[in-house]
């Protein structure tokens, strides 16, 4: 494949998909997952995904695959209808299924899996998951346009809503890492092309992130507003009593635990699907000479 050269821009101009599909839980930092005494088993984990909406969040991760090419300083049609099937065979829901599956088999205690599924098993609990599952599979542009315009009517009104959406988000990350995951995986997916020749990355490692991290405070803003606009668009129909109950059961410390592992697992995977996928790009054939 003819050596391409990575062009950087800034992450708030590369990465509307990629940030997007990390809020749909915005992920704690696992640098490995250490097996629980009291692992869940598989059955129960399965039913665990399909309850809390946690299998559509991992099939979303195939949306991302558009951000790629954004990455590397390049679009989508510069790799021609190859593109498609290539990013449909990495980003195999089943693929991504099972690895979440098996992650959460080895570190997802009784306890907290119990605790978890009895909220959304409950009818306010099967609602969020209806809603937030049609979020992450929703197209972008309409959640940001309809969800801005919800958020600023309810900033102008002064509405308390505002204030719970963002109790969620510290509530679900709480170390506030989501940034840090977005840049890792720019940091591994650019270095994975890199090794693979599939551009010519004109720095090293150290170079590559100070040159991310320079639009880190932007970025971090970006990501808070779209959190807040994906929260408006998301729960628009649910009073304000459910809203609360949501929240405070997000805040529970149980709860708080089950997301640490779910967001972490959510990084993984997507992680592992970006940087299979730039190994694979080195046998792609770009459509013209760059």
């Amino acid at each position: 494949m003819s050596t391409l050269t990575a062009r950087l821009a800034p992450s708030s101009v590369l990465l509307p998909r990629l940030a997007t599909v990390l809020l749909a839980g915005i992920f704690a930092w696992f640098s490995a997952f250490a097996p629980t005494a009291q692992a869940a088993d598989r059955a129960r984990v399965e039913a665990f995904l399909q309850v809390t909406g946690f299998d559509v969040a991992i099939e979303s991760i195939a949306l991302s695959a558009s951000s790629a090419p954004l990455l590397l300083g390049l679009e989508e049609e510069d790799f021609g209808l190859q593109w498609t099937s290539l990013t449909k065979e990495v980003f195999d829901t089943t693929f991504m299924h099972n690895r979440a599956l098996d992650i959460l088999e080895a570190t997802l205690d009784d306890e907290s899996l119990a605790h978890a599924a009895a909220f959304y098993a409950s009818d306010l609990g099967q609602r969020l998951v209806e809603v937030e599952n049609a979020a992450h599979m929703g197209d972008d542009e309409e959640k940001e346009l309809i969800g801005g315009a919800l958020l600023a009517d309810l900033e102008a009104a002064d509405d308390p809503r505002v204030d719970l959406f963002r109790r969620m988000t510290v509530a679900i990350d709480p170390e506030d890492v989501g940034s840090d995951a977005i840049l890792e995986i720019q940091v591994r997916f650019i270095l994975a092309a890199s090794y693979a020749g599939v551009i010519d990355l004109r720095t090293d490692e150290d170079g590559l992130r100070a040159a991310l991290s320079e639009n880190a405070a932007e970025m971090e803003e970006e990501i808070a507003l779209a959190t807040l606009r994906n929260a408006a668009y998301t729960y628009q129909d649910f009073s304000l009593e459910e809203l609360i109950e949501y929240t405070e059961a997000l805040e529970d410390p149980t709860m708080m635990t089950v997301y640490e592992l779910m967001n972490a697992v959510h990084f993984e995977v997507m992680s592992n699907r970006f940087q299979a996928l730039a190994a694979r790009m080195a046998d792609l054939q770009p459509a013209q000479e760059l």
